[in-house]
């Protein structure tokens, strides 16, 4: 009887090995940005391919980086970093390379986001979306002048208190250097003190730092003005909300996401199926109509809503300063701007 039931309990344990095998093989674990990808474009790759997309959110850049170095190298599959992250994870360690071969829709990248400065031939990583970060206004609260970073950081009177930024120390930093004149990643001290001075007295005037639900805030006019992509910007207009996406005469940030391998992905040859996925232009207009952004792929433009081509978002102004990428800050100046980024934050 002992041994009938020592036989049971090793056939049943194979059982749910087998299963719990099955379940492992049959995902892919996506760690990505909130409401970056459509449901229906995960329901259609599941539909395809067996294979379930089982997601988890983070709200910055840093964030992600931050829960990646600490443990969770081997639970995520792929992620979806900006492309100052990408160079970061890279110089880590914590990408996979993708071998010649393991991608079938490789040849759908466009060529200007293939050699790219920071993944150049793309051996980690494939173009996911690209936009651009500024800040938007809520017109039927503040209806002055808005050309100027001036409104995020001396904003006039009546937007003190009305005012969100995104929780991402990079991005509010390049702004503020882009604001200010000064290069980003300066360690020069009468810049750093000039760049945390204009911080303080600014953070004084901000209500919330917020890059989850800012576009909704902003268009429940919560907040007057909003940091934020320009496709948050043009969703939310798009639904109604009388706002104006700003491209300042100072400049503004320009970022491209890309999905990434992830060092040890659990569910690798799963990872690489999605990733291909995303390299059909079909597939990609889909994402690209969901998020409002542009793609980097070959032959998506046809596919796309008729309106997103003309939308205010994607066509800066005459009297837009140039676009800058974020820069990826050596140690010495990332403890800098860590220092008063903490001190923005309490």
């Amino acid at each position: 009887m002992r041994h009938i039931i020592k036989t049971l309990i090793v056939a049943l344990s194979y059982v749910f090995l087998t299963i719990g095998s099955a379940l492992a093989a049959g995902q892919v674990a996506l760690y990505n940005w909130f409401e970056y990808i459509p449901p229906e474009l995960l329901e259609k790759f599941t539909k395809e391919t067996g294979i379930k997309v089982v997601e988890y959110n983070y709200d910055s850049n840093e964030e992600m980086l931050e829960t990646l170095q600490k443990d969770s190298i081997g639970k995520y599959d792929l992620a979806v970093p900006a492309e100052y992250a990408v160079k970061v994870m890279i110089e880590t360690g914590m990408l996979d390379v993708i071998e010649v071969g393991e991608l079938n829709n490789r040849n759908n990248i466009e060529p200007q986001w293939l050699d790219i400065w920071f993944d150049n031939g793309r051996n980690h990583s494939i173009p996911y979306q690209w936009g651009s970060t500024s800040f938007a206004v809520n017109r039927d609260i503040y209806r002055g002048q808005a050309d100027s970073t001036d409104i995020l950081f001396n904003p006039p009177a009546p937007l003190s208190g009305k005012i969100s930024v995104l929780d991402s120390q990079e991005e509010v930093m390049a702004l503020a250097a882009l604001h200010l004149g000064i290069p980003q990643c300066t360690t020069d001290r009468k810049q750093i003190e000039k760049l945390n001075a204009t911080l303080q007295k600014a953070r004084k005037h901000w209500a919330v730092f917020n890059s989850e639900t800012a576009e909704y805030e902003l268009a429940e006019g919560n907040v007057a003005v909003a940091m934020v992509y320009n496709g948050d910007s043009a969703r939310v207009r798009e639904e109604g909300a009388n706002v104006e996406y700003i491209y300042p005469k100072q400049g503004y940030i320009i970022w491209a996401d890309s999905l990434v391998l992830l060092k040890d992905a659990p569910n690798r040859a799963n990872a690489l199926k999605f990733m291909d996925f995303l390299l059909v232009p079909a597939n990609v207009a889909t994402l690209t109509n969901y998020t409002r952004y542009s793609a980097g792929v070959k032959n998506v433009t046809p596919l796309l809503d008729d309106d997103l081509r003309n939308l205010p978002e994607n066509n800066p102004f005459s009297s837009a300063g140039a676009p800058i990428f974020i820069k990826g800050c050596d140690a010495k100046a990332q403890r800098l701007y860590e220092r008063i980024w903490d001190k923005l934050k309490k």
